[in-house]
């Protein structure tokens, strides 16, 4: 029976920056902009109900809050400038709680980029820098069958904008695809998890914002930030990830 309500709280791990921070605030409204347009997509392809969407956001960088298991459906992770691998109190408090989720059968998980690797190293998986360097921009990733199942698309374009990974699946998961520097690019457990390491919720302004800042703070050189700048306003398939993210948590 299709939920009318899904109740889902956005864990904000970072805030957005410049133009991206004056136009949404923060991630969780960016994020909720990103699934409420999944949801139109998996209506106009499915032909079902369109669910309501009770999207609720909490800082766990600088608050620590985490909503209780019954006052949501869901937990989205959002990305950040931060390290899942680092032993900050916040983070750890943030993993401990990613344990808890798992742990219960009823409130179902999301990652994105960091939120990704958190749930990795809270299963128990290597999470760290990557030795193939940064990914950035927009990139092709190569589905899995499952991968394809989910999202409904043959190959995946998806921003990215990181420089850990998670390095193998944990057992219990199924592996979603695979990029040439990232062979752990999504995960997914029926009824209780799905996770990609790319940005569904980055399109062209947010990407090339971040692709500017990155290059003022020298992280990225000019040739990396000029080659990545040529495939930040490529076709991505953010929406679509979306429209599997409102599918999961519609799976009986």
């Amino acid at each position: 029976m299709l939920k009318p309500t899904l109740r889902i709280a956005v864990l904000e791990c970072d805030e957005p920056v410049g133009k991206t921070k004056e136009k949404y605030g923060g991630y969780g409204n960016l994020f909720a902009e990103l699934l409420n347009n999944g949801a139109d997509l998996m209506v106009k392809k499915d032909g079902v109900k369109r669910p309501h969407l009770d999207i609720s956001k909490y800082n766990v960088v600088n608050e620590e809050i985490f909503p209780s298991f019954d006052a949501v459906d869901a937990v989205l992770m959002t990305g950040s400038k931060y390290n899942a691998f680092d032993n900050d109190p916040w983070i750890l408090k943030l993993v401990e709680y990613t344990k808890k989720v798992l742990a219960q059968d009823r409130v179902r998980l999301i990652g994105v980029c960091f939120g990704h690797q958190i749930i990795g190293r809270a299963m128990g998986s290597k999470v760290d820098r990557s030795d193939q360097g940064w990914e950035i921009s927009c990139t092709p990733v190569t589905l899995t069958e499952k991968g394809k199942e989910l999202f409904g698309v043959p190959k995946l374009a998806i921003n990215q904008m990181h420089h850990d990974i998670v390095y193998t699946h944990p057992s219990s998961v199924e592996p979603l695809g695979h990029s040439d520097r990232c062979e752990v690019q999504g995960m997914y457990s029926p009824r209780r998890l799905i996770s990609t390491q790319g940005h569904p919720e980055f399109g062209a302004e947010v990407i090339t914002e971040l692709l500017q800042r990155r290059h003022e703070q020298g992280v990225f050189d000019d040739a990396m930030f000029e080659e990545a700048l040529t495939r930040a306003n490529d076709h991505h398939d953010g929406v679509a990830v979306a429209a599997a993210f409102v599918r999961f948590l519609l799976e009986d």
